[in-house]
């Protein structure tokens, strides 16, 4: 088959692309730069130009579209809207009509959301349903893995800077992280299972936690042994907001929002349907912050 990924150059879209490769797949890899990775072909793509778009899918020829297109915080006009919503929409008109089509969502994701980044992940949904498309979406939680941006830089940064480890309110917001393996192997396991057409999957790991019990880990990963204090919402509530005005803030407005919130699912059925190892979070960790 011959897939057409999009935002392969991420941190996602590599062990998605080498996994499509393993399973014999030809692999296409779209990005902004248009870098080969793990050995596919690479093709410059901007997913939020339309004219682009069309000329890149005209040429590739897909039989199968995973699209992996997203931001975590915005940055002049890369925002929420025109990757997440725009970009879908520019996606889907570009896939063939026979295709077989694969959506990175989020967990939480839902148009009346109060986070931006959930609500137009919601939005981008609500138009891969609408498509006509032999679809699929994913709803990961946090992702984990060496690389990624939470566990390897926000929480990293968050325990290391100072004399103490701040907590946002009394930490029990709940989390339920999945490995970026478990991910990869679940989204090229759904191109060839129909049974997985017009279904949505919440993608989440083994075992559930608290945020509290994610910094004591990330602190026990890096060898650090520091207080934790907690934070009050109030004041955290006033704290976000001023951080903004920092080149790049230690926590955004929509991080704070779904931190709030939490994000957790049970792990079924997609762990049963894709047959997904479920790697736990604290055996990786070590390897997460480079101490393994």
């Amino acid at each position: 088959m011959r897939v057409l990924v999009t935002g392969a150059s991420g941190f996602v879209g590599r062990a998605v692309v080498a996994e499509l490769i393993g399973r014999g797949q030809t692999v296409l890899a779209a990005s902004r730069r248009g870098e080969a990775v793990a050995g596919a072909q690479g093709m410059k793509l901007d997913v939020t130009d339309p004219a682009a778009v069309l000329r890149v899918f005209g040429e590739a020829n897909p039989e199968a579209v995973v699209h992996l297109v997203g931001i975590i915080q915005e940055a002049g006009e890369q925002t929420f809207e025109r990757v997440h919503f725009e970009g879908t929409r520019n996606v889907l008109a570009a896939t063939p009509r026979t295709a077989r089509y694969v959506q990175m969502s989020a967990l939480g994701a839902r148009e009346d959301s109060g986070s931006r980044y959930s609500s137009t992940k919601g939005r981008a949904e609500r138009l891969v349903r609408e498509s006509g498309l032999s679809s699929t979406i994913f709803r990961p939680s946090l992702i984990f893995g060496p690389g990624d941006d939470f566990f390897g830089r926000v929480l990293r940064e968050l325990v290391s800077t100072g004399p103490v480890v701040p907590q946002i309110g009394d930490g029990q917001f709940p989390f339920r992280p999945v490995s970026v393996e478990d991910v990869a192997r679940a989204f090229a396991g759904a191109l060839s299972l129909p049974e997985a057409v017009g279904q949505t999957y919440d993608l989440t790991g083994p075992e559930e936690f608290t945020f509290r019990q994610l910094l004591e880990m990330e602190l026990a990963a890096l060898g650090k042994k520091k207080p934790i204090v907690p934070v009050p919402l109030a004041l955290m509530n006033l704290a976000v907001p001023a951080m903004q005005i920092l080149p790049k803030p230690p926590i955004t407005r929509d991080q704070y929002a779904m931190l709030k919130e939490g994000n957790t699912a049970p792990n079924e059925p997609a762990r049963t349907v894709f047959g997904l190892p479920m790697l736990r979070l604290q055996d990786e960790l070590p390897r997460i912050v480079g101490k393994a």
